[in-house]
């Protein structure tokens, strides 16, 4: 069995993940186009959706970390479709909420079906069949419809806000059901972020439409190839974890990877768990990376692959109550070379055209203070400049071990 040096494994999962910035990976020189675009969209799978907008929303920041400066409405073009320019990603409950390809939607059809079978969806379909039936009659008449459209036009109310979210109407109840089970999909995203729901085979590029579910177990085989591809090298945890897919159906697809090839078993020095290397990873001798990193992007998707591969422990903050948190709310952590060399959190205050720095670390092995500084400052310009703002600011009462340095940086 091979042998691979922790260094060499970060490598590896650097370059799967389209962040070395070396060769065809460089940031480009000139404006984004949508074909850089898709090369991330190909190369990293999928982008996690979020409500939260501390800095941009969730899913434009990975293509920021790849790419750079980028106009956003490529993502946007890139979610919507024509009958003449078919749409390259749609949303599905794929790593939870997140845009896919329209092919890895209809990878994830069995999923659908399950839903429809058990679960959620088929409590509210029992509960309210008759709702059920109307609301998927009236987005086949109307188009696009969001829940606040919904509701109204049905009259519903929202129910008492028990907890967190889920204060939703009977309306908004079925639209989501009917969106688990694939019975819906989404058209786009209002300028408040709300889903607007259309039939499914509406939002489907033509060719995929019509066509048939595959073969459960193909499926499964072909998710779990996609996120060993995106990782370069990991654990069946690892694996499971990009589509949120069971330990059982992900190691059984493992297995028939590695009889086919696509995936061989390897062993890393330092990382004491089964790993597999796919047949079709990078083992670069350098990476040139520099991103700050969003809490959802796929290279930090997996806390414990995090830990055990780069030796940072990290959460993000958001859920944490505001006196625990020992890092910040929004925590980006940022990748330097082959390793993470810091973490920050940002906010961007549009009103003021800044983008504030509120905390700032080193991690505890890296480069000097001033050498992560300096390239943090960099990055931190470049993120300014693709958010539109004028200046970068540290908060009053900014903490962190890496303040000081940055604040002379910038």
């Amino acid at each position: 069995m091979r042998t691979l040096s922790l260094a060499q494994a970060r490598r590896v999962a650097i370059h799967a993940q389209g962040l070395a910035r070396t060769g065809r990976q460089a940031r480009p020189s000139g404006p984004v186009t949508m074909a850089h675009l898709q090369r991330t969209i190909d190369r990293v799978g999928l982008f996690q959706i979020d409500s939260v907008n501390v800095i941009a929303r969730a899913h434009l920041l990975p293509a920021f970390a790849r790419l750079g400066p980028y106009d956003p409405q490529l993502m946007d073009r890139a979610s919507r479709g024509t009958p003449a320019r078919p749409r390259r990603l749609v949303e599905s409950w794929a790593h939870v909420a997140a845009y896919v390809p329209p092919e890895t939607f209809q990878l994830l059809r069995f999923r659908m079906r399950r839903a429809g079978e058990r679960g959620f969806p088929a409590r509210v379909r029992q509960k309210h069949p008759e709702v059920y039936a109307h609301v998927l009659d009236v987005v086949a008449e109307q188009g696009p419809i969001t829940a606040s459209q919904m509701h109204e036009l049905l009259g519903h109310e929202r129910g008492p806000k028990d907890h967190w979210g889920w204060n939703w109407s009977v309306a908004k109840q079925v639209l989501e059901a009917c969106f688990f089970t694939g019975d819906l999909s989404v058209a786009h995203r209002t300028s408040q972020f709300e889903r607007a729901y259309d039939l499914t085979s509406r939002v489907l590029p033509p060719a995929l439409a019509d066509a048939p579910e595959l073969d459960e177990r193909e499926a499964q085989t072909r998710l779990v190839e996609l996120a060993a591809r995106a990782h370069g090298i990991g654990t069946v945890r690892c694996f499971a974890d990009y589509f949120r897919m069971s330990t059982a159906e992900t190691a059984a697809a493992v297995a028939r990877l590695v009889e086919s090839g696509v995936l061989e078993p390897v062993e890393v020095t330092g990382w004491k768990r089964p790993l597999f290397l796919h047949a079709e990873a990078a083992l670069p001798r350098r990476t040139q990376a520099r991103a700050l990193l969003a809490p959802f992007d796929p290279l930090v998707f997996e806390r414990r692959r995090l830990l055990e591969l780069f030796g940072i422990h990290y959460r993000i903050g958001i859920y944490t109550p505001a006196e625990q948190r020992t890092d910040g709310y929004y925590v980006l952590p940022f990748l330097l070379g082959e390793e993470f060399a810091g973490r920050t959190d940002l906010k961007a205050d549009r009103s003021r055209g800044t983008l504030v720095v509120r905390t700032a670390f080193m991690e505890e092995e890296g480069p000097a203070a001033s050498t992560i500084a300096s390239e943090m400052a960099q990055e931190l310009g470049e993120c300014a400049r693709w958010l539109g703002l004028s200046r970068i600011e540290i908060a009053d009462g900014a903490r962190g071990s890496l303040v000081g340095a940055l604040a002379r940086a910038l």
